[in-house]
């Protein structure tokens, strides 16, 4: 480890990056009864008698000026499926509490839902700190609940886990996969999608070391299976799911499972070149539209063993990186091939919701899966 004797404020950055800490969001009410709310992770306790916490605000801030004016503020320790919220409130604009569930804490200061814990606080003091001040709280009333909190450190979001967990291989198919926080973030979703979309069955899936893996259904009002099976590895160029990934992966990635399919799947009088074309040209028009599609009916006998249709969407995390599809799997009587369909588009914005969710900034706004794009 080099020490520097001297440094600049982005290596200094870098060095405070290393301690992960939580992330919060300290709220209050200004005298004239306007809400305020900052991202903060300068959060920390002082003292359990009496209870005492402190925060640090910037004194460029837009609501410092509230935040020093009012008597009381409320410190939102969030939860590890609350990335949306940290980022709205750590952008600069007008109302950031625009559909976010909160009700009225201490002094009017806003509590916000769902949280993985909060400290209702009436302002002590406030002390000068170079370009910021540091705000001291007495702790008045707390919330606690059985929620995972959101971690923060070099630059990204993380998820808490239990050191004694022990040593966890990453050897399932790329260096990127889907975190188990946000695979049960999506999963615990899946019924109220199926609802939303219109009762069609839900199949989850990653990228495991065998291709896409389901690790998760919800079964609709129309199921297409009795026997909807854990664990079941989908061929990548038959299978919505597949094509997904096909599109929104780097192509070193799905390059040889590719390459086995076409073989696997080419009919005895099938050309070669044609089957590839086609299929490049199935990813081409997916990578477009944002999500893939299996429509053609003998695909679909190989999968379900009746005439299905199904659309599939990718789902980003923090990183920008596709890390699950989601996909919608229904008879086709009961789901039309277009690609404009209620079913397919709800299903599509659906997952840029769930990506959002995840913490991906602008999902759906590249498309491009090379190395480069997921630096």
């Amino acid at each position: 480890m080099a020490t520097l004797d001297s440094f600049d404020k982005r290596q200094l950055r870098s060095v405070l990056g290393t301690f992960t800490t939580g992330v919060t969001i300290v709220t209050t009410r200004s005298p004239d009864g306007k809400a305020h709310g900052v991202t903060a992770n300068s959060f920390s306790s002082v003292s359990l008698e009496p209870p005492l916490v402190l925060w640090c605000q910037a004194l460029t801030s837009k609501s410092h000026g509230a935040f020093n004016e009012s008597e009381h503020f409320v410190v939102n320790i969030l939860a590890d499926d609350q990335i949306h919220v940290s980022n709205q409130f750590a952008k600069s604009h007008d109302d950031k509490f625009t559909g976010i569930d909160h009700y009225d804490g201490l002094g009017g200061a806003p509590v916000i839902s769902g949280s993985a814990a909060h400290l209702e606080c009436v302002k002590v003091a406030a002390y000068p700190a170079g370009d910021h001040v540091v705000f001291m709280g007495r702790v008045e009333r707390v919330g606690h609940s059985s929620r995972r909190p959101l971690a923060f450190g070099g630059g990204r979001y993380m998820s808490t886990y239990a050191h004694d967990l022990g040593p966890v291989s990453t050897q399932i198919g790329w260096d990127k996969p889907a975190s188990i926080q946000d695979v049960k973030l999506v999963a615990a979703e899946m019924p109220a999608i199926c609802a939303a979309v219109g009762q069609h069955t839900l199949c989850l899936s990653v990228w495991g070391n065998h291709g896409p893996t389901v690790v998760n259904w919800e079964r609709s009002d129309h199921p297409i299976s009795e026997n909807l099976r854990m664990g079941l590895v989908y061929g990548v160029t038959i299978s919505a799911a597949g094509r997904a990934f096909a599109a929104f992966l780097p192509p070193e990635v799905t390059r040889s499972f590719i390459d086995e399919d076409l073989r696997l799947f080419r009919g005895p009088e099938e050309d070669e070149a044609r089957q590839r074309a086609n299929f490049e040209a199935d990813v081409a028009a997916a990578r477009a539209r944002g999500l893939a599609r299996v429509v053609d009916p003998v695909l679909a006998m190989r999968l379900h063993k009746i005439p299905t249709n199904a659309f599939a969407a990718p789902i980003f995390d923090a990183r920008g990186v596709m890390v699950m599809t989601l996909a919608i799997i229904s008879q086709v009587d009961r789901l039309a091939p277009d690609w404009d369909g209620a079913a397919p588009q709800a299903l599509l914005a659906t997952c840029r919701d769930l990506s959002r969710r995840l913490g991906c900034v602008e999902p759906g706004a590249t498309t491009d899966p090379s190395p480069a794009a997921l630096r």
